[in-house]
């Protein structure tokens, strides 16, 4: 297991890849029973006749394995905690799709009121096994300094 990152081993241009992930037809139809229960995410046949022609896992599900993904590879102290983030998804995630994140450090600023944290901008970019992009994320998250 990798040492947790702090604040101070962070640059501007960092980057962090996670590992794979396999997703089959029948993850995006159990996560869209549970949570997006849609046509395009339940039924292959049903799909077809919608906007994505085939069955689509929801973007929620792509963004739930992103951050499986981040804690993996992003083991900031304390953990992956969000403050705001931007969020798109240029195509669909499909069955057979194996998903990873690259992650990129866009800025660091440590704050003026808290001397025991900063903020830190992540572009991450979760692709499937073709390098094409699925989701696009930028994420300002907290990250801690260590113990003085």
């Amino acid at each position: 297991m990798s040492e947790p990152i702090y604040l101070e081993d962070l640059a501007v241009g960092d980057s962090f890849t996670s590992e794979q992930y396999p997703l089959d037809a029948e993850q995006i139809i159990r996560f869209a029973r549970e949570y997006d229960p849609q046509p395009f995410h339940l039924d292959a046949t049903l799909a077809q006749e919608t906007f994505f022609e085939g069955l689509a896992a929801s973007g929620w599900q792509t963004s739930a394995i992103t951050m499986k993904l981040l804690v993996g590879s992003l083991r900031f102290a304390k953990g992956v905690i969000g403050a705001n983030v931007e969020l798109s998804w240029p195509q669909p995630t499909r069955p057979g799709d194996i998903l990873r994140v690259q992650s990129t450090v866009v800025s660091v600023t440590p704050s003026r009121s808290k001397p025991d944290r900063g903020m830190v901008v992540l572009e991450c970019i979760t692709s499937n096994q073709r390098g094409e992009a699925l989701q696009r994320m930028t994420s300002k998250v907290l990250c801690f300094k260590r113990d003085q």
